[in-house]
């Protein structure tokens, strides 16, 4: 009896033991699977990796838009700055008549807006053009005379695409000559040899093209 009594007391003890082993084990099966598994992920990455750089596969990608193959094209205007040849649009005019000029000028429409005369002046850069002078052979300004000359091209302070127009008029008694900067026609200002004719008219000429830099 008391044989009996005592396996009936030991044989739970040593099944939960017994269960608790196979518990542990299984946990400690598990831990080893998935620290293989991340293992052999590291690998696998690695093994990319290594194959990408074999490959010269890019990393990153640009994707660039394209507009519409019918879409208008607005033509380019010579002109200076800087000693520099640059190019710009001319979109829209304070003016009608120099709406009209320019847009009869370079077959496109220039587009008259009374209300850029309104922009203060902080807003305005200079464009100088030329009413008499050199008449050259190939690029020219809107009166058929050397092309426009501009001050603060994009990147030095006072740059905007709206411009006042100022005319510029050799006297006389000077030797005209092709002005390619706002200093030289300063200069010449100083000089006696043009006259400059300050005007409310305002163009929106954003630039293309500069001293240094494009679009």
């Amino acid at each position: 009896m008391k044989i009996t009594a005592r396996s009936n007391f030991i044989t739970p003890v040593i099944l939960a033991m017994a269960r608790s082993l196979s518990a542990t084990a299984t946990v400690h099966a598990a831990e080893d699977m998935m620290e293989n598994m991340s293992k052999q992920m590291d690998m696998n990455m690695d093994k990319d990796m290594d194959m990408a750089k074999d490959m010269d596969m890019p990393q990153k990608s640009t994707m660039k838009m394209s507009g519409p193959e019918d879409a208008p094209t607005v033509p380019p205007v010579a002109g200076y700055s800087e000693g520099d040849r640059i190019s710009f649009l001319h979109t829209e005019a304070s003016d009608q008549d120099i709406a009209k000029l320019l847009s009869d000028m370079m077959g496109s429409p220039v587009i008259y807006v009374p209300s850029l005369a309104l922009a203060p002046a902080e807003m305005l850069a200079t464009v100088f053009v030329f009413a008499n002078g050199i008449k050259p052979e190939d690029a020219m300004g809107p009166l058929e005379f050397q092309p426009d000359v501009f001050d603060s091209p994009p990147g030095q302070p006072g740059y905007s695409p709206l411009r006042r127009i100022v005319f510029v008029r050799w006297n006389d008694s000077a030797a005209p000559r092709i002005l390619t900067t706002a200093d030289e026609v300063a200069r010449a200002v100083a000089e006696g040899q043009i006259s400059l004719e300050a005007t409310d008219i305002v163009v929106n000429m954003p630039m293309l093209e500069w001293p240094g830099g494009r679009r």
